[in-house]
């Protein structure tokens, strides 16, 4: 042995050559795709922050208080007709496949394997639908097979990261857990798209010997149990917990955010209670608002990491909702019924914008340009190409038709794919409340008008939705050409897509497509 080559070799640690520190202690990432962040709110209506979507401001709007959405919105775009679907699974089906909620045929919410959750209707034998959820490999009945954007992002260098609400596959099914959709970590996601409990007085659910009390039970937070610490607050920690982890990687990362909150129950945040009541607000209101509030904490927090850690300026930051708020159950809410997200019109469930119309923001330093409004309608599939666009992954390959278009141009000021472009929904289920726009219906927007096809009546509405948000008048009579052309491409389209349709029990026909 060369024993001068030993001795130098025992004093190296003593005397790092610059190119031992810096791959010891690497100073910058290699790969400059930006980080991106999707932070998903559960139920959260259009007027459900102090930030206002519309062009007036609403009494909501001076009630509650988001001044971290102020602050995303100061930094970045508002776009005042982002849509969904007007309930959780088929929202987030779209969101993690690209494709329409037609298409993919999860219309209505998932939890159970092979069961599907429609409330029974005397009139209507409802479809066959997806009830299993979406997954990424085939072998499960009633299931949507589709590419993960997550999955794409992972394969391409992203960390990726999944904390909070699932909901893309019911229990016992491979799509119910986040890992099989290219998550490598996973943060308190299963099947079940509510919660037990946000207190950790309960511990989220689970029984003191750790046995959880319903399907609901939130999984993966024990080291909260016993403490006063609200669910929101630990998604959080846990999240906050993981990007420090994450920023070690020296690799982009994508985190979905995806929050409980403000799904039922309204439990009461004590952090943030008393100011509510204190301006007036009823118990349930005020309960209602503290949900609000405490997301905003956990979005304010998640956006001060960034700005402590350096990377603020090469982070995507976006804010969606999955559905419009809950307007339809007097249990959890006060007020007249279907008026809590005024000025739109009924709520969760609902084909009226109140069910679909979604706050959101996007923010992107250098590109987006701050403090600006778009105009123009996007919905939930469009996310996953944009994303992928976001993050330079080119040339992929999926398993499923994409429906969603990018709206990348929309950010960078730089095209239009709204124009000349029709939006379509299909819910041939029965969701389980009662009001106005719910139920079995499927709808088109195209322009300015929108249509409201009802399967069991044949009913048809139609609004001019930039004179009309609150669709309150329907002119269907006046403009039945408009009717026609509309009725027309909402059928041609959901027959391409293989849409389904609910029968009538007493003839075992099914109902007709809007345009027979």
């Amino acid at each position: 042995m060369n024993h001068s080559l030993y001795a130098s070799l025992l004093l190296a640690p003593l005397a790092a050559t610059p190119l031992q520190a810096q791959c010891a202690n690497p100073a910058e990432r290699t790969d400059k795709r930006p980080n991106i962040i999707l932070f998903m709110v559960d139920d959260m209506g259009w007027e459900d922050t102090s930030l206002p979507f519309w062009s007036e401001k609403t009494h909501y709007n001076k009630m509650y208080e988001t001044p971290n959405m102020e602050r995303l919105a100061a930094q970045g775009m508002m776009f005042t007709q982002a849509y969904a679907s007007s309930i959780s699974s088929p929202t987030r089906c779209s969101l993690i496949t690209g494709t329409n909620a037609a298409r993919h045929r999860v219309t209505n919410w998932t939890l159970q394997k092979n069961t599907a959750t429609d409330r029974k209707s005397d009139v209507l034998q409802l479809p066959d639908w997806n009830y299993n959820g979406v997954s990424q490999v085939a072998g499960t009945p009633n299931t949507f097979v589709g590419t993960s954007f997550v999955q794409l992002l992972k394969n391409s260098g992203y960390h990726t990261i999944h904390c909070g609400k699932a909901h893309f596959g019911a229990i016992d099914t491979p799509g119910e857990d986040p890992h099989h959709w290219g998550f490598e970590v996973n943060i308190a996601g299963h099947a079940a798209g509510g919660l037990a409990s946000y207190l950790g007085e309960e511990n989220y659910g689970y029984t003191k010997d750790g046995k959880p009390r319903s399907l609901m039970s939130v999984p993966g937070l024990e080291k909260y149990w016993g403490t006063e610490t609200f669910v929101t607050e630990a998604l959080t920690e846990e999240t906050l917990a993981a990007l420090d982890k994450a920023k070690k990687y020296n690799q982009p990362f994508y985190l979905y955010m995806a929050h409980y909150a403000i799904h039922v129950p309204i439990d009461k945040d004590m952090r943030f209670y008393q100011k509510y009541i204190d301006k007036g607000m009823t118990p349930k209101e005020a309960a209602y608002a503290t949900l609000i509030e405490g997301m905003d904490k956990s979005l304010g927090d998640i956006m001060n990491w960034l700005d402590a850690n350096g990377e603020a300026d090469n982070t995507v930051f976006l804010f969606m909702s999955d559905n419009g708020g809950l307007s339809s159950e007097p249990e959890w809410r006060d007020g007249r019924l279907h008026t809590q997200n005024f000025p739109l019109n009924s709520g969760k469930g609902s084909a009226y914008e109140g069910g679909i119309r979604e706050p959101m923001i996007v923010r992107w330093p250098g590109v987006v340009e701050p403090g600006t409004k778009c105009d123009r309608y996007v919905i939930i599939e469009d996310f996953y190409p944009t994303i992928l666009e976001m993050a330079q992954v080119k040339h992929y390959q999926t398993v499923q038709p994409i429906d969603g278009v990018s709206f990348l141009p929309l950010l960078t000021a730089k095209g239009d794919p709204s124009k000349g472009r029709s939006l379509y929904w299909n819910c041939p289920n029965i969701w389980g409340n009662d009001g106005p726009g719910i139920n079995p219906t499927c709808t088109v927007r195209n322009g300015d008008w929108k249509l409201i096809y009802y399967y069991q009546t044949g009913k048809k509405e139609l609004f001019n939705i930039p004179e009309d948000i609150g669709e309150k008048n329907d002119q269907s009579q006046q403009h039945p050409d408009i009717v026609k052309r509309l009725s027309k491409q909402l059928g041609s389209y959901l027959r391409r897509v293989g849409g389904q349709r609910p029968s009538f029990k007493a003839t075992g026909k099914p109902c007709p497509w809007p345009d027979e």
